[in-house]
């Protein structure tokens, strides 16, 4: 069995070595040599041997007379080969000598084609580089001309189609590393044109603003004959064409330049007429910002761009914001100041509407909410230095004209206005100092004296400036007199003149009707209750003012006070609001010159008690002569004067000169007052004397001697200097001094102390302190003469009854004091 297995192997084995490639019998035969039957596989393989050589043996005999056939033909064959050989060679000789002619044009021809080939590669390279050259060409021609946006554009176009196609040339090469440089030159050119454009706008930012305002200024006096033309509409060609200029491109499609490629600045406009005024935003050449903008934006530095524009602009709003020191000085100041702001701003609005994104909304109104601050800050400041109310009205004016030019570019100025109804205080300060030192010019230049008139126009004329309505005036044939003074005419129309000054602020500020009629009203009663009143003190007060000027002032005060409600209307006739209005202010007048003329009249009884006083400095009493007769005793000389004096200033008070009565005389009863306070006075004055502690003696004789006087004043108040006095009403004045004199003369000693204290009393105004300290002045001057009379009977009997009675005296006050 073992056997059987070992054949049926090597049989595999030798089918195999057969059937496979000698390369890869190896791993066979080392199976055989690895086996035990090494021996019996040799002679199965030598077997096998034979048995191929047996097969082969065969074959060849079985083909041999095939193969000896085949040599002979063969040998048959090579006699006409070499015939053929020899044929074959003679042919190419000759097809070698007919085609060498041909072989030389063919040669042509290959380096013909050759030269084609490299003619067409030649045109085609040119083609892809002689765009470039061009382009640079182009490139180079821009730079020089400084179009530096259609430059970039070139620039971008060549470096990113033109060279590519070109291929790898060395002037390709050095093109491509000199465009970062371009671009760079390009950047730092347009940065440099900005930076002049930014200093030029910074310089004449006034000038624009300047033009701003006037446009504003036509269009508000416009407005009252035309529609208002919507802001927007300014300048709309200007932005229109800045627009397109942003998005357009050049012609040829290389791109262009936003507006004109020239340098920055602003435009000539010298010679535009007057009567043309340019847009503010034609003045200005915006095109160095679109084209710097655009050339960030190509570069993708946009963000940078945006940045730096914002700063710089930031910064010159700083400097713009930042008035002179002395620009409260004049209004040019102001204008300037407010030019410069107009014109930074018009620009930024200007930029806002033309470019997007440079600048937005919120950006500019960050800018206008500092500058607000700013100006309001700056304007309180410096108009609290300004005095003059016409610089006050023009730099209110201005800031009107200042707002509605910024409103009308979209900013917000409710502060500025609110700042206008600060400054109208301010304003009204000023005007009243101005409207004082006009009320003192008036009070001091007046002549306190009626005034004449001779003529219809003269008459006219006054009353034009006064509402004097007096028909028994009018019927007086000329020439005739007025009753007041020029003050009042004059005080009057200052008057309206201030009502006018305050009009004047309050136009333009948006107020209602109402609410200038109210400050109107307020600052009138200003005027009157703290100007006009002081200025009246002032004239009232001055030392020079005479009792005829004063009663002047109380008629001038008089006719003003009547006056006062033709103010009334007179502010409502120019503010439309009827005087009756709910909640309206009333004006003052009434009470400031009531206030004036009660003071004009204690100024009177004053004034008229202080030259009596001067009279009775004159009074030169002996106080110790002798009782004489009663047809030796006469008026003192100084008393004489004094009612001379007050006759004929008595005579002015009722009756000026040249003057109807009805038209001259004080109001009320201010001739009876100071003709009872006068009367009153020197009977108090006249009691002084006799009390007066310097004079500490006193004979019967001066009493006798002041007696008399005092009839004289008592003759003088009897004959009624002033009418209006019911009966003996001014004597009264004199009473206390009457009945202490009678007293003394008639020597009732009697009946006034047993009568005292019942109102049927004879000398019911004889006061005991006044009485006792008169009767010790006499005592003293009875013991004086005693000392010479001593031994006179009828001296010591007045010695004792003087004692007497003083003795009486002290017990009735003492009781007095008990009770």
């Amino acid at each position: 069995m073992a056997s059987v297995e070992t054949a049926a192997e090597h049989e595999r084995i030798l089918r195999e070595i057969e059937s496979t490639d000698t390369n890869c019998i190896g791993p066979t035969l080392r199976s055989v040599y690895d086996g035990q039957e090494h021996g019996l596989f040799m002679d199965k393989l030598d077997a096998r041997i034979r048995n191929h050589d047996r097969e082969i043996e065969k074959m060849c005999n079985h083909h041999f007379q095939g193969f000896v056939d085949s040599i002979t033909e063969l040998l048959k064959v090579r006699g006409e080969a070499q015939k053929l050989k020899s044929q074959v060679i003679e042919t190419n000789r000759r097809l070698q000598d007919d085609g060498k002619e041909l072989i030389t044009s063919m040669e042509e021809l290959r380096q013909c084609r050759v030269q084609q080939r490299n003619i067409a590669t030649t045109i085609d390279k040119l083609t892809h580089c002689l765009p470039v050259l061009e382009m640079y060409s182009r490139l180079q021609e821009q730079m020089r001309a400084k179009r530096y946006y259609p430059a970039l554009r070139t620039l971008e176009q060549l470096e990113h189609t033109c060279l590519p196609r070109a291929g790898q040339y060395r002037f390709c090469s050095i093109m491509a590393e000199n465009i970062p440089k371009l671009r760079t030159q390009i950047r730092d050119t347009a940065m440099t044109q900005l930076r002049d454009f930014l200093e030029s706008i910074r310089k004449h930012s006034d000038k624009i603003g300047e033009t701003a305002m006037k446009q504003a200024q036509l269009q508000r006096s416009l407005d009252s004959s035309m529609c208002v033309q919507p802001r927007a509409l300014i300048g709309q060609r200007s932005r229109r064409e800045a627009a397109a200029a942003m998005t357009g491109t050049d012609s040829d499609g290389q791109g262009g330049s936003p507006l004109s490629e020239q340098d920055s600045g602003i435009l000539d406009v010298e010679n535009e007429e007057e009567d043309d005024v340019p847009g503010a935003q034609d003045l200005v050449d915006f095109s160095p910002v679109y084209r710097c903008l655009h050339i960030y934006t190509v570069l993708g530095l946009r963000d940078v761009f945006e940045n730096y524009y914002r700063k710089q602009r930031r910064k010159q709003a700083r400097l713009v914001l930042q008035p002179h020191s002395n620009m409260h000085e004049t209004l040019e100041g102001y204008r300037r100041y407010f030019n410069q702001i107009v014109g930074f701003f018009v620009v930024e609005d200007h930029v806002l509407h033309t470019t997007q994104g440079l600048v937005n909304r919120a950006y500019v109104e960050e800018l206008w909410e500092l500058a607000l601050s700013k100006i309001v800050a700056a304007l309180r400041t410096h108009s609290s230095y300004c005095d003059n109310p016409d610089l006050v009205l023009d730099l209110k004016n201005l800031i009107v004209l200042f707002a509605d030019t910024l409103q009308g570019y979209g900013f917000p100025v409710s502060q500025l206005f609110d700042m206008l109804l600060e400054m109208r205080e301010q304003y009204g300060e000023i005007l009243l100092k101005r409207w004082n030192i006009t009320f003192r010019q008036v009070l001091d230049q007046d002549n306190y004296s009626p005034i004449p008139v001779s003529t219809e126009q003269e008459y006219r004329q006054y009353t034009s400036q006064f509402p004097l309505q007096d028909p028994e005036l009018e019927k007086l044939p000329f020439p005739k007199k007025l009753p007041f003074s020029e003050f009042v005419p004059k005080v009057y129309c200052q008057l309206k003149e201030f009502i006018y000054a305050c009009l004047k602020y309050s136009e333009d500020l948006h107020l209602s009707s109402t609410e200038v009629d109210d400050m109107i009203r307020k600052s009138t009663n200003l005027l009157l209750t703290r100007t006009l009143s002081h200025c009246l003190q002032y004239g009232i007060k001055k030392k020079n003012v005479g009792l005829a000027e004063l009663v002047q002032v109380i008629i001038n005060t008089t006719h003003l006070e009547q006056s006062c409600h033709f103010l009334e209307e007179f502010i409502s006739n120019i503010t439309n609001v009827p005087p009756d209005t709910a909640n309206a202010t009333k004006l003052y007048g009434t009470s400031t010159f009531k206030d004036a003329r009660h003071a004009a009249e204690a100024e009177i009884y004053t004034n008229l008690n202080t030259k009596i006083d001067q009279f009775l400095q004159l009074a030169d009493y002996n106080w110790m002569t002798a009782v004489q007769g009663s047809g030796a005793l006469t008026t003192s000389d100084y008393l004489i004067d004094l009612i001379a004096f007050l006759k004929s200033t008595f005579s002015v008070f009722t009756n000026l000169p040249g003057t109807p009565v009805e038209h001259a005389t004080l109001p009320g009863k201010v001739a009876q007052t100071a003709c009872m306070s006068a009367c009153k006075h020197i009977s108090t004055s006249m009691l002084q004397l006799l009390l007066d502690p310097e004079v500490r003696q006193i004979s019967m004789g001066a009493l006798h001697q002041l007696n008399t006087d005092v009839k004289e004043c008592e003759s003088f108040a009897r004959a009624g200097p002033v009418a209006g006095f019911q009966g003996d009403t001014l004597l009264l004045a004199f009473s206390d001094l009457r009945q202490l004199l009678d007293l003394f003369t008639q020597w009732d000693w009697s009946t006034y102390l047993a009568d005292y204290g019942k109102p049927t009393c004879r000398y019911l105004r004889v006061n005991p302190h006044t009485a006792l300290a008169l009767l010790e002045k006499m005592r003293e001057t009875s013991r004086k003469n005693n000392v010479f009379a001593q031994f006179r009977k009828t001296d010591r009997d007045r010695q004792k009854l003087i004692d007497t009675v003083i003795k009486q005296l002290r017990n009735l006050i003492a009781s007095q004091h008990h009770t």
